[in-house]
């Protein structure tokens, strides 16, 4: 396993991986944020299955908390789905009363998504139970600097889109 130290200012300083990693992925950086993420998501999923929140309900609620609303495609992108999938489940949601469509004020050809106050309270109780798990986990890690390390992955995520949008 690598181990790094993240500082305030963003840099990593890595131990080199063990000589007896045989594997390529033991070492690819994009292998390892997705199966961390995988590892310590997958904990925070039997909070959800207990209260009998779907994880893709749960993205979209946490990312609708505290928006003034946004849009199918915005929404689609922040969680992680295609966007025929968000409109099926947005569907869904907005016969459960936990999200509703309004026509955008600027543009009426975009729809916005907003939370109900029947989402608003089913998400309010899993934010709370999100940022325990969340200071749990980092507990288990006390080298890590959380500020640093979030300041870093948002950072990558800017400048990956930022790349993005210059090739596409």
């Amino acid at each position: 396993m690598v181990l790094a130290t993240i500082s305030t200012q963003g840099a990593a300083t890595a131990a080199p991986a063990p000589v007896s990693a045989q594997r390529f992925i033991d070492d690819y950086l994009l292998y390892l944020l997705a199966r961390a993420s995988h590892v310590i998501s997958t904990e925070f999923h039997g909070v959800l299955r207990r209260a009998g929140v779907q994880v893709p309900v749960w993205r979209v609620l946490a990312t609708l908390a505290g928006s003034p609303g946004e849009t199918v495609s915005g929404l689609a992108d922040a969680c992680l789905l295609q966007q025929p999938t968000m409109t099926k489940l947005l569907d869904r949601m907005v016969r459960d009363n936990l999200v509703k469509r309004l026509p955008d004020p600027k543009d009426r050809r975009v729809v916005r998504i907003q939370m109900t106050s029947r989402g608003e309270t089913v998400v309010n109780e899993l934010l709370a139970s999100a940022k325990k798990h969340e200071q749990e986990v980092l507990a288990r890690h006390p080298d890590i600097d959380a500020v640093a390390l979030k300041t870093l992955l948002r950072g990558m995520i800017g400048r990956q889109r930022r790349g993005k949008r210059a090739l596409g």
